[in-house]
């Protein structure tokens, strides 16, 4: 079971607890499923008790007790236990678990952990005639498309080398109607900076790595190629996953769902089974 399909399972929990009159709430339309915290226990965790506590009256632990019995017993999942003020954490069968995710990133490809369609919100992303502002406004565009809103990234200003050296565009160019606030201003690199300078993949890994509270720095750093730098340890694990598919592919075999043992290979499986949350909050977040 992925973390999708758990999503998906407990919402239909609650919706067999309302229609067996156990709860009196509106089903929402997500329910959010994460690594369980301190104290948590199992694969996943989720505060859907908490947050349907106040419109059912009653408090969030009872809620959670509601709940429990539909979720036990469904495939896939082994356990499931109360902690704290309401939390539920799910045991899942760590084979099928395994499988089902390998299974779906197979499927999905590029889109794992993408929305199945739009959602209804409608975005517009303003920003100042600067370079980290168009990168990071882009990014969060992108982000949020991913997640199902409509988009629209304007600038104040556009130069046309961004695009060429850093590949960055904008729906739109100019000055927006006094309605239209600047919404994307990040903290830009300093005057005598040019991250253009640092090519396509580290200019905007310079602009887009720290918090947009703080300045970027645009050195070489982010050219050395050492373990130190996190941009080589992520162009270096994207280099080396790309050359085992191929050698892979000159065998004459392709990657294929199957058990895992344990230790590195559960670690690199939470990773990615976490990849659609961590993907929403970023979206959610515009981070």
């Amino acid at each position: 079971m992925t973390p999708v399909e758990l999503s998906r399972t407990v919402l239909h929990a609650v919706r067999r607890a309302v229609d067996a009159g156990e709860l009196s709430v509106a089903v929402p339309t997500r329910a959010v499923v994460t690594p369980p915290g301190p104290g948590g226990c199992g694969e996943y965790a989720t505060n859907i008790a908490l947050q349907l506590a106040r419109p059912a009256g009653q408090p969030p632990l009872r809620v959670a007790e509601v709940l429990r019995p539909h979720l036990l017993g469904v495939e896939g999942i082994t356990d499931v236990v109360l902690t704290g003020p309401g939390f539920i954490n799910i045991s899942l069968d760590s084979a099928s678990s395994g499988v089902g995710i390998v299974g779906e990133i197979l499927r999905s490809g590029e889109r794992y952990g993408y929305a199945d369609g739009p959602d209804g919100r409608v975005v517009q992303l303003h920003c100042p005639h600067e370079l980290r502002a168009v990168v990071v406004a882009e990014a969060s565009a992108r982000l949020l498309r991913s997640q199902g809103a409509l988009v629209r990234v304007t600038a104040e200003g556009f130069e046309d080398a961004w695009t060429t050296v850093l590949g960055v565009r904008v729906d739109a160019v100019g000055h927006a109607p006094a309605e239209l606030p600047v919404t994307v201003r990040p903290v830009p690199a300093l005057e005598s900076a040019d991250p253009m300078s640092l090519g396509r993949d580290a200019g905007r890994w310079a602009l887009l790595h720290p918090a947009a509270h703080d300045r970027p720095r645009v050195g070489d750093e982010h050219l050395v190629q050492r373990e130190s730098n996190p941009l080589f340890r992520v162009r270096y694990a994207h280099a080396r996953a790309r050359a085992a598919t191929r050698n892979a592919a000159d065998l004459g075999f392709s990657a294929a769902p199957g058990p895992l043992g344990e230790g590195a290979e559960q670690d690199l499986l939470a990773a990615l089974a976490d990849h659609p949350r961590v993907l929403a909050t970023a979206a959610d977040h515009r981070a």
